[in-house]
């Protein structure tokens, strides 16, 4: 016959076990944000192509891995500038690190510099955002699969008076950024279409470069977002 101090032990045992499994259940999510070193935005910062050069690119990914537990690492953008000003181009696969980098559940995209440009695994369903989603692609309904990185397919920086980075991230109206395309895929009359990073510039009514013309080609002004450490 169970007595009441049976019952309630077994009460007590029954709740340790539940949060137990509870807390294990809850740590690889954990793990996974802590690990993770690339992750496609889920969001622009609002203000088309002016993202306030370079040090406000870098800022909007640390602010969102910092909000997606994954603060404690250094972040850049992967964006290239242009010469100007009598200042020398930057190229994005100089800023990113040494990798290797992984996205949020644990796949590796590349394990360096020279595979990421030759033979990565960034597609639809590894390039996901900071939350672990995955970002609409062609077909879908918006499409958002532009992603802002005004560089070459070897990540390098453009050179010539052609603007490809709106005006190095400080223009909202005139001008134009290279993109690249998250999912590998839009119109086959586009022969770039499944460059993840230089797939075709921007355009659109505004000048190439605000918000409105973003998103008209298919965008939101994404960026990718890699730790450099």
């Amino acid at each position: 016959m169970l007595t009441f101090a049976n019952i309630i032990s077994r009460a007590y045992f029954g709740l340790a076990a539940v949060a137990s499994l509870a807390l294990i259940a809850a740590q690889p999510a954990n793990a996974q944000s802590t690990n993770t070193s690339f992750f496609v935005t889920s969001n622009g910062v609002g203000n088309g192509a002016n993202l306030g050069g370079l040090a406000g690119a870098d800022n909007h990914c640390q602010t969102l891995a910092q909000a997606a537990g994954a603060g404690a690492k250094t972040w850049r953008a992967y964006l290239s500038t242009q010469a100007a000003d009598g200042q020398p181009a930057v190229n994005a696969r100089d800023r990113i690190g040494k990798g290797p980098w992984q996205n949020s559940k644990g796949v590796v995209i590349a394990k360096d510099v020279a595979e990421l440009h030759s033979g990565n695994n960034i597609n639809k369903e590894t390039a996901l955002t900071e939350k672990g989603e995955q970002v609409n692609g062609y077909g879908d309904k918006p499409n958002r699969h532009d992603v802002l990185t005004g560089s070459q397919p070897d990540g390098t920086a453009f050179a010539g008076a052609d603007d490809r980075t709106c005006r190095n991230w400080t223009s909202s109206t005139q001008g134009a950024a290279m993109v690249g395309h998250t999912d590998l895929n839009g119109p086959a009359t586009n022969p770039t279409v499944k460059s993840w990073n230089a797939a075709h510039p921007s355009r659109g009514p505004d000048g190439g470069c605000s918000q409105k013309d973003l998103i008209s080609t298919g965008g939101d002004g994404l960026l990718y977002c890699f730790a450099a450490n």
